[in-house]
């Protein structure tokens, strides 16, 4: 993303000295479409790390299975079922973006429909590791295992 980035910055002013256009709206929206997988498939592997935001005035001091139950509960009310409305009310959106392959209404954009697509698979892939911190919280909570040290993943 960074290397596109710095591209397009450089073949604009390269470009207007030597009289061509070496940037074009694909490595802009390219760029897009990285911060884009990086944000959609990284919100799973932050909940899986444990890096999430979250407010700790209170959690901080809370012991570990009263953390683990907060964190089912979050889960299953917050979590779980914002997923599944963000990929009930995209689902259509993307049906029609695959049925017409959508493209960019710039001059050299890019294909719409697959970056549309990340969305339903990111929020599957949400759904899934929330499943799993469910399964991981609940065996902290009747104390099958013990979590590990603050700040790491258990």
């Amino acid at each position: 993303m960074v290397v596109i980035g710095g591209w397009n910055v450089i073949g604009r002013y390269v470009g207007r000295l030597i009289g061509s256009n070496l940037s074009s709206n694909a490595y802009i929206e390219a760029q897009w479409y990285i911060f884009d997988l990086i944000f959609f498939f990284g919100a799973a592997y932050a909940l899986k790390h444990n890096e999430h935001v979250r407010v700790d005035v209170f959690y901080s001091k809370w012991n570990p299975r009263r953390k683990a139950a907060i964190e089912i509960f979050g889960t299953i009310f917050f979590l779980i079922p914002f997923c599944i409305l963000i990929i009930f009310y995209s689902w259509e959106t993307i049906i029609n973006s695959w049925s017409i392959l959508e493209n960019s209404p710039d001059p050299d954009g890019l294909p719409r429909y697959p970056i549309k697509t990340a969305i339903i698979i990111s929020f599957g892939f949400l759904i899934l590791q929330g499943i799993s911190q469910i399964i991981k919280n609940f065996a902290i909570a009747k104390g099958y295992i013990q979590p590990q040290e603050e700040g790491r993943d258990y």
